[in-house]
This record gives C-alpha cells, structure tokens and sequence, in this order.
C-alpha cells in the first residue's frame, strides 16, 4: 500500500528516518498495519499495549486511565509522531462507563503527558470515528456535517474531539475520523469479518441484522497510509474523513461472497441484531483528505474481502 516515493522526503531521505514514532494500541488490529507502515518509511516505532501481557521491546504495558503511568511512558518514549489508536472500539460493548472513561479520560491522559514533554511531538493524530455524524441527510458526509452521534460509542468519540480542542493550542493535533474499514486480524465481533468466517468455514447460514444497512467500508492498509500521510503533513487543528467514497449494503457483502466463495449462504435476519438507533448509511467525502495526502490508494471492497478469505 505504501510506495517508496510518498515515503521519501525531498532530500531523497524516507521521511521517518532518525524519528521516533508512538502508537498507542499497538497491539490491537490497526496498530499492526500502522507499526509497518511508519518502520517502512524509517521510523522507530514504540507502542502501548494492554497490562499484563508479556513484554516485548519498545512496548509499554500502559494503562491509558493511569495518569502517571501514561506521563512515565511518554517521557521514556519521547516521540516525534504519536498516533493514538487504544480506546473502546466496538459500538456494541456493553460497559458505557468503560467506553467513556478509555476514550475520554485516557486520551486527555495522553494529551497532557505530550504537551509537558519539553520537546513537542510534530504532529499527534487522534482517531475518532465517522459514527460522531450518525444518521446524516446528506448523500456524502464531509467533514462540515454537523455531528449526530447515536450511540454511547459514538459520544465519546464526539467528547474526545471536543476535548482535544482544549489542548489545540499546545499540540499540533490532527483529527481522523476513519469510515468502517476491514482486513486481515480484524475480530469477528465486526461485521466483515465475521461474514468472512462463515464463507470461509462453507457454513450454510448465517445471521445478520439489517440487511439494508450500507457502509463505506475501507482497507485497514489504506488507513495505515492515510494516518502516516497525515503525520508527515500535520494539518494541525483539522479533522479528517478517512473513507472510500463508497457504500456497500450488507446484501450487496453477501454477493461479493458468495461469488468469491463459489456458494450461496442462507441469510436470517436475527431481531437482536438489529438496533432501533442504528446507522442507516454512512457514506464519506474523502476530498480534504486527498488534498492533503494525496491520491488516496483505495481498494475495491471485494479485493479486499478476497485478500481476508485467503489469509
């Protein structure tokens, strides 16, 4: 996904090199496609994971809600570029106070570690989430669609960001607020992922929600690039659409597999997957996003889903 030339700097050099990169959420599914993307383009990359798995080099078991773990870290780390990716990731988790306390509390913890290191980070780029615009009336969602959120999930992506804006003037913070994005390692408790499994298995049914739903679904690889693009531009105080451009329905998903699968699965509707305030379409404008990092190496949707069932 990444190429040598966006990597390079004007003096031939990869723009990471001699840099030290945080991503927080290292471990998680797209802190794996993040850390190679920055290791490619020659940062050093350190991350967070969770507390008590085992250690491994450059990564700290941190607690994100531990405010003097947090700031310990970052002094150790001294990063160039911070991503943030921990957080509650899941609209369905069932714990509110949880989502609110990790999204929330434990990004200001990270916020206020960075602004009190005596070097500042050159940029720190903070994913939030396309579920802050909700049910949006617009075709395509730019990032001037005033927020709806509709779920707790989605409220404490939205409080993030206002949050974030307090330290705005010390940090050079970079919103991205990704669409639904997919790929290899991504758990079953989501969507695409779980459709997958099931081909994969040749099972003969299974059960989905609204099948009208429509998503703007992504490659985690073109995410990874787009974070690093947006690192090396550091749009300070923007936000940013991470999206396709494109929707796909649930329906539209099955057919997609079931041509690369060679069968047809039986589909049933089940009423518990179905939430009275879902998200109906969420289709993104990704033209602030291209100004900025260029053209953006988008995948079609059933390219991807080919790459997931072969992995």
């Amino acid at each position: 996904m990444s190429t040598t030339s966006t990597q390079q700097g004007t003096h031939g050099a990869r723009e990471g090199e001699g840099k030290r990169a945080l991503v927080t959420g290292l471990r998680g599914f797209t802190g794996h496609y993040m850390e190679q993307e920055l290791k490619d383009a020659g940062y050093r990359v350190f991350g967070t994971g969770t507390p008590g798995k085992a250690a491994e080099p450059d990564v700290f078991a941190v607690d994100l809600c531990d405010r003097a773990a947090v700031a310990a870290m970052v002094e150790e780390v001294q990063p160039d570029v911070v991503v943030h990716l921990a957080g509650i990731a899941f609209v369905g988790h069932g714990d509110a106070e949880q989502i609110y306390r990790v999204n929330v509390a434990g990004t200001r913890n990270l916020l206020e570690a960075l602004a009190g290191l005596g070097k500042k980070p050159s940029a720190v780029l903070l994913a939030s989430s396309a579920n802050i615009y909700g049910n949006a009336s617009v075709p395509f969602i730019d990032e001037n669609v005033a927020p709806a959120p509709a779920n707790d999930y989605a409220v404490s992506k939205l409080a993030m960001e206002y949050m974030a804006r307090l330290w705005m003037d010390k940090l050079p913070i970079v919103i991205a607020r990704p669409f639904n994005y997919t790929g290899r390692g991504q758990s079953e408790n989501f969507l695409l992922p779980k459709i997958v499994s099931h081909f994969r298995r040749k099972a003969p049914a299974i059960e989905l929600g609204n099948l009208a739903i429509a998503r703007d679904f992504s490659d985690v690889r073109m995410v990874a690039w787009s974070y690093r693009r947006l690192l090396a531009a550091a749009p300070a105080s923007e936000a940013f659409n991470i999206c396709s451009g494109r929707s796909h329905s649930l329906a539209g998903v099955i057919d997609m597999m079931s041509e690369i699968a060679g069968y047809r699965i039986e589909v049933r509707v089940n009423p518990a997957f179905v939430r009275a305030n879902d998200v109906l379409t969420l289709t993104g404008d990704n033209a602030k996003l291209a100004a900025v990092a260029g053209a953006i190496p988008t995948r079609p949707l059933a390219e991807t889903l080919r790459w997931m069932t072969e992995g």
